[in-house]
């Protein structure tokens, strides 16, 4: 699946897997917070967003495994890397 065009196209929940304190730093315009630590714990809210998910974080590591624990749990998402990858492709749309 092609992350940028999910993104662009406004397909996909944006989740960002920062900290609260990261997240309010600096984040993509209409993502959702949910700390790595924390995903185990919502899986019933996140199973209910609307698939696909794209998950961010700082450098793609943390995201990479939400995405990974995700998918197991029958998940649909993708692994976006950097949170700031995913505001380019944002700040793309028309």
């Amino acid at each position: 699946m092609n992350i940028e065009k999910l993104i662009k196209e406004k397909q996909a929940v944006i989740i960002d897997v920062r900290t609260a304190s990261q997240f309010s730093g600096g984040h993509v315009s209409g993502s959702i917070n949910i700390p790595l630590q924390e995903i185990s714990n919502r899986l019933d809210e996140i199973k209910e967003m609307k698939e696909p998910l794209v998950l961010c974080c700082a450098s793609g590591n943390r995201s990479g495994i939400a995405a990974q624990w995700l998918s197991s749990q029958g998940v649909t998402c993708y692994n976006s890397g950097s949170w700031l990858d995913v505001n380019y492709y944002q700040s793309q749309i028309i």
